[in-house]
């Protein structure tokens, strides 16, 4: 049996849960370790980029739950463990202004846990997904999956806002709790009895992880796709930490209204997963690797557009933006639909491994771009002023789309399932 809608639906609550957990400990209290704590911004950034560097285990999380047979148990423990790494972090937060190594210790290990959370519990999710999703239906899943994680962020991120008004270290650590705990009731609710219903019981598989990962990375197609899923994602995450600023700088935006640019591009991501899906699996026009190709060349396009606007100063720059989040939502969900179709390529019983491979590819090109990004700007600026310092960056990342784009035309067949069927076609170049 495949995943019905019901249970595709109830998949997309335990992502929301990882989204409504997470946004705490990127946004809330990078906030208040900043303004509240004045705190240099430093520290938040080193600890969310520990969250991301440590889900390179995510291999390893696959790997145990395609070899253990219950991708169930480690989908809660992992949520689990994210939660109550969320909650040692908010109290780390409170614990910061008595204690301050005490207090920054208790959130280097909490933020370890919660790269833990996430790898362990967001693999195993999409492990299932992929074994388990009709071909036809993955665009439409991967769609409701993500704009439910969305969703999770966005409701989490203004509900909290407004209940932690005004501020106590004690309404904190009860609103985190709350939080933390209902998600992690929801996703035992949610995930309970779907993949006993779904995926027969297979035999435990007692090969070590390193024979495991060695035999996937093996496969060229696995290879091809790693470093596909690497390049585009350090593209798509080197504006993260800079398109606000350029905004200011190049363009004059007050601090209100760049936020509001933020929320217009995250606006045109959601478009834009809603287009892939419905047009996907609804209407099935396209394949994934065309809604990949397109997305990642629109995403260049609209990069090398919001370059060429600093250049002449014209005040074009949100719906630019929003045009690059419509690309952006277009390439990312039809990439996430061609890695549940390719996870189940290649030697059997290796699709949480494939997973985890990718997803630790996502983790490390998340951390990797965001950095690229502005450590090229700062030494662009010390020669370039700051329209040309900054288009540059953007013309940088418009390329590494396209790079990413021709990968995809090749592991990515052009069928609806988003399967390849050329092995030779699928070598990295220079191999």
């Amino acid at each position: 049996m495949k995943l019905s809608w019901v249970q595709i639906f109830r998949l997309g609550l335990v992502q929301m849960c990882l989204g409504a957990i997470v946004v705490l400990t990127t946004s809330t209290l990078n906030r208040l370790m900043v303004v509240e704590l004045a705190l240099p911004a430093l520290v938040p950034g080193l600890l969310v980029a520990l969250h991301y560097g440590i889900q390179i285990t995510r291999p390893n999380w696959g790997f145990r739950s395609d070899t253990r047979g219950n991708r169930t148990m480690f989908i809660i423990g992992g949520m689990a463990a994210l939660a109550a790494g969320a909650f040692l972090a908010a109290f780390g937060v409170v614990l910061i202004p008595a204690q301050p190594v005490a207090g920054l210790v208790l959130s280097v290990l909490a933020y370890a846990l919660i790269g833990v959370g996430v790898g362990a519990s967001g693999t195993s999710l999409l492990a299932l997904l992929a074994t388990a999703t009709e071909p036809q239906r993955r665009p439409a899943a991967a769609t409701i999956t993500w704009l439910m994680m969305i969703l999770g962020i966005a409701v989490t991120a203004g509900t909290v806002g407004h209940f932690l008004n005004p501020y106590t270290p004690g309404l904190l650590l009860e609103i985190v709790g709350i939080v933390t705990l209902g998600a992690v009731l929801l996703t035992i609710l949610a995930v309970w009895g779907i993949e006993s219903r779904v995926i027969a019981e297979r035999e435990v598989d007692p090969a070590p992880f390193r024979q495991g990962l060695a035999q996937i990375w093996a496969e060229p197609q696995s290879r091809a796709f790693t470093l596909f899923v690497f390049l585009s994602m350090s593209a798509y995450f080197m504006q993260e930490l800079i398109l606000e600023p350029y905004a200011g700088m190049v363009f004059g935006f007050d601090v209100g209204q760049s936020t509001q640019l933020s929320g217009a591009q995250n606006g045109g991501v959601f478009l834009g997963m809603l287009a892939v899906g419905i047009a996907a699996t609804g209407l099935r026009i396209g394949s994934l690797r065309q809604w990949v190709v397109t997305g990642c060349i629109g995403s260049a396009a609209a990069l090398c557009g919001i370059a060429v606007l600093g250049q002449l100063d014209l005040g074009l720059l949100v719906p630019a933006v929003i045009t690059l989040g419509f690309f952006n939502g277009m390439f990312a969900v039809a990439a996430i639909g061609s890695m549940m179709a390719l996870a189940g390529q290649g030697r059997g019983a290796r699709e949480g491994t494939r997973m985890g491979l990718w997803g630790a590819a996502q983790a490390v090109a998340a951390g990797f771009g965001g950095l690229l990004g502005a450590a090229s700007v700062d030494l662009l600026r010390l020669w370039l002023p700051a329209p040309s310092a900054f288009g540059l960056v953007f013309v940088g990342e418009a390329i590494l789309f396209v790079v990413a784009a021709a990968i995809a035309l090749r592991v990515i067949d052009a069928t609806r399932g988003g399967r390849s069927t050329d092995p030779s076609a699928l070598a990295i170049p220079g191999e």
